[in-house]
């Protein structure tokens, strides 16, 4: 497949997933948009290959990137954001400080957890709803996340995100305990 072909199909699996994400109809991606509804309809099917004005317009009435949109990373997407990557928002000669420790431009309803695996166990999980995103925080230990069968090590103070739309593990394989908090963004149902 050339590397036109591919842009083409990434864009059409990424349009669609984002205006499905977004609740949009064709319609209403066209109204917001000013991209005709038939010139969605033939990206969604990969039948064309947008100027990239057009791309830029479907980008920003989705509020992605064009980035987002065109990106054709094949598989689930994990990234992993060691400590020393985190942003510090602000701090205070007392001590007090915030630290932004991973995002995703997921919307719709939001759970928090707070997890403890201890030496030797694990937990999977089967694939949720397409668009529900996991993020992760690993405060103690060291996590080994496995997504569609990918291994990805996660030590404290490492946060992760990605697309949980596929089967996926949190295993401890250390010797000690793996404590961590996650939030899980679901779709809204439609």
């Amino acid at each position: 497949m050339s590397d036109l072909d591919q842009l083409t199909q990434s864009l059409a699996r990424n349009l669609k997933r984002w205006r499905g994400e977004r609740g949009f109809t064709l319609d209403a991606l066209a109204a917001r948009s000013g991209v005709s509804r038939g010139m969605i309809i033939q990206i969604e099917q990969a039948r064309t290959n947008p100027s990239v004005g057009t791309t830029v317009k479907l980008a920003d009435a989705l509020g992605v990137s064009i980035t987002t949109l065109l990106d054709y990373e094949k598989g689930p997407q994990v990234q992993l954001v060691p400590r020393e990557q985190a942003v510090r928002m602000w701090s205070t000669p007392g001590g007090s400080s915030t630290t932004l420790l991973v995002g995703t431009e997921a919307r719709g309803p939001l759970e928090l957890w707070a997890w403890t695996l201890m030496p030797g166990e694990e937990s999977a999980s089967d694939p949720h709803p397409d668009g529900t995103v996991e993020l992760l925080h690993v405060t103690s230990g060291e996590l080994t996340l496995v997504v569609d069968g990918q291994p990805y090590s996660v030590p404290a103070g490492t946060s992760a995100t990605y697309e949980a739309n596929v089967p996926h593990v949190y295993r401890n394989a250390g010797t000690g305990k793996v404590e961590m908090t996650m939030a899980v963004s679901i779709p809204p149902v439609r």
